[in-house]
C-alpha cells in the first residue's frame, strides 16, 4: 500500500489560503474540507491541510509558529522543470505569496521558493536526471 503524506499547517483564513493554493493549480479534496480545514491534493499521495488556527491548536499544546517571523519547516516540492519551478513562484506572487529568495542553478539543480500569505515557506526545485 503506497503512503501518503499529509502537511498540516495553521492559517489565519482557511478561505484565503484555499483561494491562494487553489490558484498555484492544485486541486481540493471537498471530503476532507469545511469551514475549519481544507485539503490540498499537491499529487496522488501528498495533501496540505490547511486548519485554522484555533482549529490546529486542538491537536497541540504547544504555541503555534507564527510563520511570518519564525521558521517552522520548511517544505520541498520536486517540480518536472524549471519552468514549472518559475511557473509556481509567479503563481504564488500574483495570488497573495511572495517569492522568497532568488532563484539558484546550480547546473545538476535548479531551484526557487515562495511564502504563502501566511508566511509558510515553499522551496521548489528541479534535478536534473542522474547518469549512472
Amino acid at each position: 500500500m503506497a503512503q501518503s503524506i499529509f502537511v498540516n499547517l495553521a492559517v489565519e483564513s482557511v478561505q484565503d489560503s484555499r483561494a491562494f493554493y487553489s490558484g498555484l493549480g492544485f486541486g481540493i479534496n471537498e471530503q476532507y474540507s469545511n469551514e475549519q480545514a481544507a485539503c490540498v491534493v499537491i499529487a496522488d499521495n501528498i495533501y496540505v491541510m490547511l486548519l485554522a488556527k484555533p482549529f490546529f491548536s486542538g491537536f497541540t499544546d504547544k504555541v503555534i509558529a507564527d510563520a511570518h517571523t519564525t521558521t517552522e519547516v520548511l517544505n520541498c516540492l520536486d517540480c518536472d522543470s524549471r519552468e514549472r519551478v518559475d511557473h509556481l513562484v509567479k503563481l504564488a506572487e500574483q495570488h497573495g505569496g511572495k517569492a522568497y529568495r532568488q532563484a539558484q542553478d546550480q547546473g545538476f539543480m535548479y531551484g526557487h521558493a515562495f511564502e504563502d500569505p501566511d508566511g509558510h515557506i515553499w522551496e521548489l526545485v528541479h534535478m536534473a536526471a542522474q547518469v549512472g
